[in-house]
């Protein structure tokens, strides 16, 4: 059995790690409010240019229109977008993103399509770099709250190779966020842009709640859009299509934005999880090594009490 001093030791190094886990959990937990305030702060302009595409769908079918962000072209180059993030001690959040990536790009290699990969994401660039994988672009250092220039950013990017005509499709791998301890890398088409999804009022925000004492994270259902809608009658100096070429590059940029702002809630709540789970494991490791303390001390008193004793009746 180890020494008391060695015990002593290491219970303060685990109750010292509790602390910094701890921490780190609190910090995850008040950057996911930061999260939640930002969606909420963006949801105005995303409601306006819903009711805008409502308004225009009406006029016109968007399946006719001749938008080159909807051009459905023969597939040949495939562009992966890979979104993880830029730090670790966070439970599998990075490494299934890395994961499905893998097994996406095989999947359409397999198919003969030329594939490559724009990743967003330290842990996803180094992972990728290192085993010579054909890289498009990289971007790292984003905010852990993303904002609507480093999604513009990207899908500015984006779109200008899609209408270079230098990558025919592009796929978005991200994290979907189920709840706080389920998150689910899913994979979505980015461009050519759907006419089915384009005035989906489908929406979801992440609430920070707290449940049984503890902190949790959940996903609801947004507000419902109270912009007012855009009478039919209106007359748009533009025509429907110029418009469309207009707004849809914005829709672009909000349907990157919200996909950070997803993986960005499921890292956060990741990282929330596992420093929960090494909060946990250092306390009972901490009571185990205090039960082992005492016993080492025990025994060492009894020791002692025996050598007394020996001595006593010795000289007696």
């Amino acid at each position: 059995m180890a020494n008391l001093k060695e015990i002593r030791d290491r219970i303060k190094s685990v109750k010292n790690t509790r602390k910094i886990t701890e921490a780190m959990r609190l910090v995850a937990a008040a950057k996911v409010r930061r999260a939640q305030e930002q969606v909420l702060r963006s949801r105005p302009f995303a409601d306006r240019l819903a009711r805008i595409l409502e308004n225009l769908q009406s006029r016109m079918g968007f399946e006719d229109a001749a938008s080159p962000l909807m051009q459905q072209r023969n597939v040949e180059t495939i562009t992966l977008v890979a979104v993880t993030g830029d730090r670790g001690l966070c439970g599998g959040y990075n490494a299934n993103i890395i994961k499905r990536t893998e097994q996406r790009f095989a999947e359409l290699k397999g198919k003969g399509f030329d594939v490559k990969l724009l990743l967003i994401g330290t842990k996803a660039i180094g992972y990728f770099t290192r085993r010579d994988y054909p890289i498009q672009a990289t971007f790292s250092g984003l905010e852990q709250v993303p904002t609507a220039d480093e999604a513009n950013t990207i899908s500015t990017d984006l779109l200008a190779e899609f209408l270079a005509e230098s990558t025919d499709r592009v796929e978005l791998i991200f994290t979907k966020f189920i709840n706080l301890v389920s998150c689910k890398p899913v994979v979505q088409t980015l461009l050519p842009l759907d006419p089915q999804d384009i005035a989906d009022p489908e929406d979801e925000i992440f609430r920070l709640t707290t449940k049984d004492g503890l902190l949790t994270v959940e996903p609801g259902a947004g507000p419902a859009n109270t912009e007012p809608k855009i009478p039919s009658d209106i007359v748009f100096e533009q025509t429907p299509e110029q418009l469309l070429n207009a707004l849809l590059p914005l829709y672009l940029q909000n349907q990157m934005l919200r996909s950070l702002q997803e993986s960005a809630a499921s890292e956060l709540a990741s990282r929330m999880t596992a420093m929960n789970n090494a909060s946990d494991n250092a306390k009972e490791l901490a009571k185990s090594l205090t039960l082992d303390y005492n016993k080492a001390r025990q025994a060492a008193i009894t020791q002692e009490i025996l050598e007394v004793a020996g001595g006593a009746a010795a000289v007696g």
